[in-house]
């Protein structure tokens, strides 16, 4: 059964006319195609008695159909109401429209008003939690695509211990980074690539500048990739040059508290008590307060996604899902280490979708 035949299934289960989904990142779990509309209308509308269709730019209709979608499209122009064209498509379909289910997650207030106007004031329900649960549980040619991007990850970071060097900036590293992948075919980062040289390393969402590679720095990259609409996310922390005892001592730490997270997942725990193990090493080390976020987060079409693992989560795992582990302990102007992996949950474990080695590396040259 395909992804839109089971979201029909739910319209039917809980008594729900139709589903309108506007994140285009659901759009594109739904049907295959993968864009990014900025303001205009994107939607795939989901009917539990009838056939769905697309709605895009009008400009876009023959990339959806290049993507592989094989039903109805309504495409609409600039000078067109897109809601209008919306309602007018729906209402060939000669279907009930007394309820709708939307993402309430991404549902403007805009065009909520306009639901209420062209279909008269119908019953809206939240679609948000459902979708939540199709996507989580990854099969097995999502988890394909994402061992590649965990690849190309890994592929990042092997570059920037190649080019490091000292008196390199900070912004020079993160270019020679995308320089790298671009020539691989990548033409979008999951994220804006994060890289921190020394006491800059304790801001957990730091912003890469102007700052050079000083002997005895810790470098710390936080980057990923998207490959054929999937997300990989990693963070390695190598150092330049011999780094300081208090350094060495953080690395190790954090390194145990992520080893520790991992050896642990496995199909039934949950995602609190993932967290609680991992903040348990850091804690009993003496840098709890240090540690100052969630241990992960859900990870696929979009780069943060559900779940989110972190100590009020009693979610319980199950496999197929995959997220990243990734502890940090962050010192004010003296130390941050994060290091990060991507995880997919197995029947009687864990996989690590990232691959780069994860024992202190210390560039010397």
């Amino acid at each position: 059964m395909n992804k839109l035949s089971n979201m029909q299934q739910i319209l039917k289960q809980q008594q729900v006319d139709a589903a309108l989904i506007t994140d285009p990142h659901n759009v594109f779990y739904l049907t295959g195609f993968n864009s990014d509309p900025k303001e205009r209308l994107l939607a795939v509308m989901v009917f539990a008695q009838a056939e769905p269709f697309l709605i895009c730019p009008a400009m876009e209709a023959p990339d959806a159909k290049a993507a592989g979608w094989m039903g109805e499209i309504a495409g609409h122009a600039d000078t067109q109401d897109a809601m209008e064209v919306l309602y007018r498509t729906a209402e060939k379909r000669n279907q009930p429209m007394q309820s709708i289910a939307i993402e309430k997650a991404h549902m403007t207030v805009d065009r909520y008003d306009a639901i209420n106007r062209y279909f008269q004031s119908p019953e809206i329900h939240a679609i948000d939690d459902q979708l939540n649960a199709m996507r989580v549980v990854k099969d097995e040619s999502e988890l394909d695509i994402l061992r590649h991007a965990a690849k190309l990850a890994d592929y990042a970071i092997e570059v920037a211990a190649q080019k490091m060097n000292e008196g390199m900036t900070e912004i020079e590293l993160m270019t020679e980074i995308e320089l790298a992948l671009k020539k691989r075919g990548i033409t979008h980062m999951s994220f804006d690539t994060t890289v921190l040289t020394g006491p800059k390393a304790a801001s957990p969402h730091g912003k890469t500048g102007e700052r050079k590679i000083t002997r005895g720095d810790l470098v710390l990259m936080d980057l990923g990739v998207i490959y054929e609409g999937y997300c990989s996310d990693i963070t390695r922390t190598l150092a330049f040059g011999e780094p300081s005892e208090q350094a060495k001592e953080v690395y190790e730490i954090v390194r145990h508290a992520e080893q520790a997270a991992l050896d642990a997942v496995s199909p039934g725990i949950t995602a609190a008590e993932l967290d609680g193990i991992s903040r348990t090493v850091i804690e009993e080390a003496g840098y709890g307060e240090y540690f100052t976020h969630r241990l992960g987060h859900g990870l696929g079409i979009s780069v943060h996604e559900f779940p989110s693992i972190h100590g009020g989560n009693n979610m319980p795992l199950q496999a197929g899902m995959v997220f990243t582990i990734e502890p940090g302990i962050y010192v004010p102007d003296q130390v941050g280490v994060r290091i990060e992996d991507d995880v997919v949950v197995t029947e009687d474990g864990y996989e690590v979708l990232t691959k780069y080695p994860k024992e202190l590396t210390i560039i010397t040259r």
